[in-house]
This record gives C-alpha cells, sequence and structure tokens, in this order.
C-alpha cells in the first residue's frame, strides 16, 4: 500500500523461487507507478526466504536507489532476520 512517498509491500508467506517473479513483477509495477522515496518490505507474515528473496530485495534496493530513494525492512522474525543478517542485506538496508 501507498503512504506519503512510501511504498509498503507487505510480502508473502514463502519466498522462494517458485513466487519471487510474481513478487517482482508486482514491486516493479508498483514502484514505476507510484515513485516512492522510501518502499519499505514488511516481513512479518513471511515463514520462509531463500537466496530468490534475497535477489529480488537486492535488485529493488538498486532500482531505488537509482531513483534517489530508500529501501528499508520491517517485521522480521528471527529466522528471516538471520537469513537478512549473512547475506548483508543490512549493511545497505536499515531496519526499522
Amino acid at each position: 500500500y501507498k503512504q506519503d512517498k512510501q511504498l509498503v509491500f507487505e510480502m508473502e508467506e514463502e519466498i522462494d523461487e517458485y513466487s519471487v517473479q510474481n513478487i517482482k513483477r508486482r514491486m516493479d509495477n508498483e514502484i514505476q507507478r507510484y515513485m516512492p522515496k522510501e518502499v519499505i518490505f514488511d516481513f512479518s507474515n513471511v515463514s520462509f526466504m531463500d537466496s530468490a528473496g534475497i535477489g529480488a530485495l537486492l535488485s529493488r534496493y538498486r532500482k531505488m536507489k537509482a531513483l534517489g530513494g530508500e529501501t528499508v525492512v520491517f517485521g522480521e522474525d528471527p529466522r528471516i532476520r538471520r537469513i537478512l543478517k549473512l547475506s548483508g542485506i543490512y549493511q545497505i538496508m536499515r531496519s526499522i
């Protein structure tokens, strides 16, 4: 959903190679449509994520950086937080 130049993506339960293509397409369409200053990935409902999910986050990060915007993660449970930490996501995105 969109709110004051923020675009919040409520992520799905499982982010894997099978679901990531639809997720990426939806994210790209929404970013193009709203041109937000900040994209927030809400992981509150995510139970699983693999490397395809990390790749999707990284490519959206690069897209937002090119647009002069910021990318943020939110609502990670300990398992997802560990995956994001090991992947280095927290070095380029902040967690709120």
